[in-house]
């Protein structure tokens, strides 16, 4: 009989993000909990699979600044947010990664679509992590039909496909689901991480703060959720 109460070394682990496109610490966390995987001996048995959630569901379709998104929803000064954007420009580039304060911000739902016709492929990190490091570098608008399509051929998907896919509804039943999923493990906001089914963390953690929660992923005992 099986010790199923005994690490297994050997099990593969499910990493889920829950994460939206626009997100800054989505996309800071992220680079983060890779880097947590990357440095352990046993990286292969982690499995990354991103989750869809929508920060701001009723955001415009059409493109505008995230000066002008911040006053349209909360009606303040954009001095607020552009003081908050540099200061998350700062983190990023300290650990070496791009951010453009010029970036657009839109409705995210057509995205996270793509990504469940790409994550079909078996392309779905590779599709959004492209998408999400240019959108951040300020070098893609991922709002723009043509941009994305080609963005997602660069990867293997078919550009064609994936302006269908745009063009129609398909998937949006698969990301309500994942947003609903979410909400449902305890998620009110992105990023939120779930370790294995076993255990969640909440918000941007640090690399060594991923770290620990990987290590206890590994170590909990096998066939107990």
């Amino acid at each position: 009989m099986n010790d199923t109460t005994s690490p297994d070394s050997t099990r593969p682990i499910t990493v889920e993000v829950w994460a939206d496109l626009g997100c800054p610490w989505c996309y800071i966390g992220k680079h983060r909990l890779e880097d947590a995987i990357a440095r352990r001996p046993d990286r292969d048995r982690f499995e990354l699979r991103l989750r869809s959630f929508e920060l701001n569901p009723g955001a415009p379709h059409t493109p505008e600044t995230i000066e002008s998104a911040f006053i349209r929803s909360h009606r303040g000064d954009a001095a607020v947010v552009l003081r908050a954007e540099r200061q998350i420009q700062a983190v990023a580039q300290s650990e070496g990664l791009a951010f453009s304060l010029d970036r657009l911000n839109a409705n995210t739902f057509d995205f996270h679509r793509v990504v469940h016709h790409a994550d079909e492929q078996g392309l779905g990190l590779a599709f959004s992590t492209l998408v999400q490091d240019r959108f951040f570098a300020g070098e893609l608008n991922p709002f723009d039909v043509d941009a994305l399509a080609a963005t997602a051929a660069e990867v293997g998907l078919s550009a064609d496909r994936v302006r269908d896919v745009l063009a129609g509804d398909t998937y949006g039943d698969a990301v309500r689901a994942d947003v609903a999923e979410g909400r449902a493990l305890g998620a009110q906001g992105v990023p939120f991480v779930v370790f294995d089914r076993r255990f969640a963390a909440s918000g941007a953690q640090s690399v060594d703060g991923y770290a620990q929660a990987l290590d206890a992923a590994a170590e909990a005992p096998a066939g107990v959720a």
